[in-house]
């Protein structure tokens, strides 16, 4: 392994590797069918320990530094910087982008055990600091957004169904009104 490696060839070794990893889990991620990405499944569930999104805010206090990272935008990508919409076609696909960034990062982070296994523990250690530090982060936000993304998501549907019940009512009333004439 890299382990009798010199310092620089095991370094770069770590970071090519580290590099082609990243990059094999961004592409099954652009190829897996999308419902790979469903916000029912169990990865994606809240835990009770989230206390549905309010960890993130209570405690790490995400919503003062996550407009801080960057996003990546593929050509054609769909940007979770902000909402272009508010239909519940779009803010189920937004939902669905979340869990597959949340899903991109996580497998980028298990990066770390293979770091641990090729290399002796005082180069893994930093490496895999670095790794998380560089992933981890990116995945709280997915699940602090989708989370939010999701009580609003349930907030406009309830809204278009109290919006079509008074719609049912005013023609109902307007047709009793015009069999009355």
């Amino acid at each position: 392994m890299l382990r009798d490696q010199p310092f620089i060839n095991a370094l770069l070794i770590n970071i090519l590797l580290g590099a082609l990893w990243h990059y094999l889990t961004f592409i099954i991620c652009i190829t897996v069918d999308t419902s790979f990405f469903d916000a029912g499944k169990k990865m994606y569930l809240p835990r009770k320990w989230e206390r549905n999104g309010k960890f993130y805010s209570d405690v790490l206090r995400i919503n003062k530094w996550k407009d801080f990272l960057p996003q990546h935008i593929g050509k054609d990508g769909f940007s979770k910087d902000h909402l272009d919409d508010t239909s519940v076609p779009y803010l189920d696909e937004f939902i669905m982008e979340t869990c597959r960034a949340e899903w991109n990062h996580s497998a980028n982070c298990l990066y770390a055990v293979a770091l641990f296994i090729i290399n002796n523990f005082l180069m893994a250690l930093p490496l895999t600091m670095l790794l998380l530090l560089v992933n981890l982060p990116f995945a709280l936000i997915q699940r602090y957004n989708r989370f939010r993304l999701q009580r609003f998501r349930a907030a406009m549907i309830k809204k278009a169904e109290r919006a079509a019940r008074r719609a049912e009512k005013r023609i109902t009333e307007q047709s009793e009104t015009d069999n009355d004439l």
